[in-house]
């Protein structure tokens, strides 16, 4: 019996001999077997390369501007606080339309927050929310990435050329800016968002936009002012989807994969793509194996099966994470792990508990020095095992 992946559809299907792809009707010899290593995902980062080269797409999409984070409508506020309690974000503005309820939460340097309640509309996450531990709050999640990009029609015509599904027929002019997000991934659960500026830089109010009647004070705690920006976000992504669900993210963006490291006690790959060192970060997480059973196959399996794909965690950098991490804990906050690294490593870093808002689990990581590393594997290892506390 073999375990091959459809280099078409990316899907993993156990045969007994070589016939056609089960699910697209691709011949099965145009297929590699399924065995988690960077051998395969190397070669397709660089056929990437040559086809974002080849048409046209270089160039065209920049950094995160924003990540939006939907909640149930009765959680909104208490997802708004917690950002505000727990980060140095700070509250923007609020707004309403015939769409959502959104706050904008900002910080300097980071990529912006946006946090949203859908009023109405089809919701096209709520697939992705019908797990065991997240079908409570089948509204809840950080749904989209939002980049920038140069010449949107442009990045629109190319990408639909090559089968890119968005959600829109077309980029949508909301007054100050152009915006178009992709449907979500069946890979990640993750919408990308592309948005085109011709106005102020970071207003997404819209000719429709009227004002939301809250106003959040940030709370008076010094120690907030050492938590700063967004510097990642980890995406879950199962075992055989790995390789699929970075390849997608480096088709319609011009990041890059950089490096993995594999936690084979706890059945666990940790895998980051990069713009440049000093731009935020893209993680995705899968098991080495495929999942068999919560007991079995690992941390990142079991959040998997049982939340399903989405984002894990943010991470936010500090420079004075001793003083953080016992900040936190004096008013209550609680942790998956105690702080684990060294300045002799690097690096810091600690897991909060999920919040009940937002189901996110927020990080705090420290680099020091001149340590210009990413991750240790130490600290990779230790993270995630504290994750199966889930």
């Amino acid at each position: 019996m073999a375990l091959l992946v459809c280099k078409n559809c990316k899907k993993v299907y156990e045969i007994t001999r070589e016939t056609d792809c089960p699910g697209c009707g691709l011949a099965f010899p145009n297929s590699y077997n399924f065995k988690n290593s960077d051998t395969f995902l190397k070669r397709e980062t660089a056929r990437v390369l040559a086809l974002r080269k080849k048409s046209g797409l270089d160039g065209l999409v920049g950094g995160l501007e924003c990540v939006i984070i939907n909640t149930e409508p009765d959680r909104l506020h208490a997802t708004v606080r917690e950002l505000l309690d727990y980060t140095g974000l700070r509250f923007e503005e609020g707004f309403e339309d015939e769409r959502a309820a959104t706050c904008v939460l900002k910080t300097e340097g980071s990529a912006d927050f946006l946090v949203t309640s859908r009023m109405r509309g089809r919701n096209p996450f709520l697939s992705f929310n019908d797990f065991p531990k997240s079908r409570h709050v089948p509204n809840t999640r950080l749904e989209t990435f939002v980049f920038s990009v140069r010449d949107i029609d442009r990045y629109v015509e190319i990408q639909r050329s090559l089968g890119t599904r968005f959600l829109t027929p077309g980029p949508m002019r909301l007054g100050g800016y152009s915006f178009i997000q992709t449907a979500p991934s069946r890979f990640t659960g993750n919408s990308l968002g592309f948005i085109e500026w011709n106005a102020r830089r970071g207003d997404y109010r819209t000719p429709k936009s009227g004002r939301l009647n809250w106003r959040p004070k940030k709370p008076a705690k010094r120690y907030l002012g050492s938590v700063h920006a967004l510097d990642h976000a980890a995406t879950r992504v199962k075992a055989e989807e790995r390789d699929a669900a970075i390849i997608e993210f480096l088709e319609l963006t011009n990041y890059h994969f950089d490096f993995a490291i594999y936690v084979k006690v706890f059945n666990s790959i940790t895998n980051v793509a990069r713009l440049t060192k000093a731009d935020y970060a893209m993680v995705f997480t899968s098991g080495i194996s495929p999942y068999v059973s919560d007991e079995m196959s690992g941390p990142t399996e079991k959040f998997i099966h049982n939340y399903g794909r989405r984002v894990h965690h943010v991470a936010f950098r500090t420079d004075d994470i001793e003083k953080v991490f016992a900040n936190l804990k004096r008013n209550g906050m609680k942790f998956l792990i105690e702080l684990v690294g060294s300045p002799r490593e690097g690096l810091k870093q600690t897991f909060t508990m999920p919040s009940k808002s937002s189901l996110l689990v927020t990080e705090y990581i420290h680099r020091y020095g001149k340590f210009d590393g990413f991750f240790t594997r130490s600290n990779v290892t230790l993270l995630t095992g504290s994750t199966a506390k889930q």
